[in-house]
C-alpha cells in the first residue's frame, strides 16, 4: 500500500477559493451541460494571482511556450507565460487566424469543433505547457496536444483550473503530466 502524498495547505487554500468563486450555470450552452463561469475568480485579484502562481508551478523543468485554448484558456495562459518568462501561444477556433494554419478536429460534450495554430510560431522541439480552464471529456486538450506535436513541439504537461473527474478527460491525454488547481466530481 502506498502512502498518501502530503497535502500542501497553501494549495488547498487556493483550491477552496477557486471552488467558492467559480459560478455554476446549469444548461449552458446546451441543455444538460453544467457550465463553470470563472468570471468571479478573474475579478478577484488576489485569488487570480494565486491561481496563476499555482498553474505556473505545473511547468516541469521550464518551458518555451504556454499554449492557451480559446477562449478562457487565453486568460490563464498569458499571465502564466509572463510569470515563467515564456512565450504564449493562442490555440484558436477554426477560421480565426490569418495565413497558413495547422489544425485538428475533435468532439466535445455538445458537438464538433476544430482548432488551429500558426505552425511557424512553434519552434521544433519547443517545450510547451498546455493550459485551459476546465478539463472535462478531454477532447479539446487531446486535440491541442496532437496539434502541437504535429508541429514539432514537446508537450511537457497540461494544467487546468478545474478538472471534472467524473468525465475522465485525463484518460485521453496519453499519460502526460496533468496538474489541476481544483478537482470536482
Amino acid at each position: 500500500m502506498s502512502a498518501a502524498l502530503p497535502i500542501d495547505p497553501a494549495r488547498e487554500a487556493v483550491a477552496r477559493r477557486v471552488d467558492a468563486l467559480v459560478r455554476l450555470v446549469p444548461d449552458y450552452p446546451e441543455p444538460g451541460v453544467l457550465f463553470r463561469d470563472i468570471t468571479p475568480l478573474l475579478a478577484d485579484g488576489p485569488a487570480f494571482g494565486d491561481v496563476i502562481a499555482s498553474l505556473a508551478g505545473a511547468a516541469p523543468g521550464g518551458v518555451d511556450l504556454v499554449a492557451g485554448m480559446e477562449a478562457r484558456g487565453f486568460l490563464l495562459a498569458a499571465p502564466v507565460a509572463a510569470h515563467l518568462g515564456a512565450g504564449v501561444l493562442p490555440v484558436r477556433k477554426a477560421g480565426k487566424l490569418p495565413g497558413p494554419t495547422a489544425s485538428a478536429s475533435y468532439s466535445l460534450e455538445y458537438g464538433q469543433a476544430s482548432i488551429e495554430i500558426h505552425p511557424t510560431t512553434v519552434p521544433d522541439g519547443a517545450r510547451v505547457l498546455v493550459i485551459d480552464d476546465v478539463l472535462a471529456t478531454g477532447g479539446t486538450a487531446a486535440a491541442t496536444v496532437e496539434l502541437l506535436q504535429s508541429c514539432g513541439a514537446h508537450v511537457v504537461g497540461l494544467a487546468f483550473l478545474v478538472e471534472i473527474a467524473g468525465l475522465a478527460g485525463r484518460s485521453r491525454l496519453g499519460g502526460l503530466p496533468i496538474d489541476t488547481v481544483l478537482t470536482v466530481d
